[in-house]
């Protein structure tokens, strides 16, 4: 099997595709952790790209419960056609549902599986998945069956750090945090997205971004997909453009800061910078 490399779309650094590969080698799940919108969700579906494999796609909730991943049995509708005394019921293949788990075991082709976001469901998630993920099958109980990967899917998990994951859990994955881009590298991701910027507004925007980034204490630092939101809104609107020109943000907020900035408290922080700033200098 090839190795994974990066993409046209997707800039991957040195790190990450060690990570990756690394990862696919020892036919352990990539734990992958970062700042939200840093790109941990979009790594699976260009790993699955690259590699030529189909993507199957799990979307964690805090509702979302472990087996929801290998399959659900759906009894209530079973016993309502009972009464109802429907043919179906005579097969209890027509009330199990399969999740996610079961639909990557199952491909006729290896895949890539993405549990995203698995820190958003309960502590216990993680643990309840570790023989499955481990053996790479599972016991379906209502049927006597059992689902076993015919070809090892890769497995991608993202983590928002917004609660800790279980040290068992830990040890089955190999991991890597995905650093903030610096300039250059967010350079050539803004250069993907926008291949015909003008120089001086990516030079303008970039600075700000930057300084934004900054600004101790902000509750949320705005992110590479915020940035391309803000590129996007200033390479079509030619006087907020200019106004970014020579833009200190310890003297006045950036033109369209709502694409940057994300709640009420970030926004009074850099008004205050403005303002202190302004007043010291008067």
């Amino acid at each position: 099997m090839s190795s994974f490399e990066g993409s046209d779309r997707y800039i991957a650094s040195d790190d990450l595709r060690l990570a990756v590969n690394a990862a696919v080698t020892l036919q352990r799940p990539l734990l992958v952790k970062g700042e939200p919108g840093t790109g941990k969700t979009m790594l699976a579906e260009e790993i699955a790209a690259a590699l030529g494999m189909p993507l199957v796609q799990w979307h964690i909730k805090s509702t979302t419960r472990a087996q929801q991943g290998l399959y659900e049995y759906d009894a209530v509708s079973r016993l309502r056609d009972s009464q109802l005394g429907d043919d179906r019921v005579h097969d209890i293949h027509n009330y199990i549902k399969p999740g996610k788990l079961w639909e990557a075991f199952t491909s006729e082709q290896r895949s890539v599986l993405l549990i995203d976001e698995i820190d958003k469901a309960d502590i216990e998630f993680p643990n309840d998945l570790l023989v499955e993920l481990d053996r790479m099958e599972f016991h379906v109980y209502e049927t006597g069956e059992t689902i076993k990967a015919t070809q090892r899917p890769v497995v991608i998990i993202t983590s928002n750090n917004e609660k800790e994951l279980p040290d068992a859990f830990l040890r089955r994955c190999f991991f890597h945090y995905i650093q903030f881009p610096d300039a250059n590298t967010l350079k050539a991701i803004v250069e993907v997205h926008f291949p015909d910027i003008e120089a001086e507004l990516m030079r303008d925007a970039l600075e700000v971004f930057f300084e934004v980034r900054d600004v101790p204490g902000l509750k949320k630092r705005p992110s590479t997909s915020e940035l391309i939101d803000w590129l996007k809104l200033l390479a079509s609107d030619r006087i907020a453009a200019q106004a970014l020109k020579g833009g200190d943000i310890r003297e006045a907020l950036p033109p369209l800061y709502g694409a940057l900035l994300k709640n009420e408290e970030d926004v009074r922080m850099l008004e205050r910078l403005a303002f202190m700033s302004r007043r010291s200098g008067a």
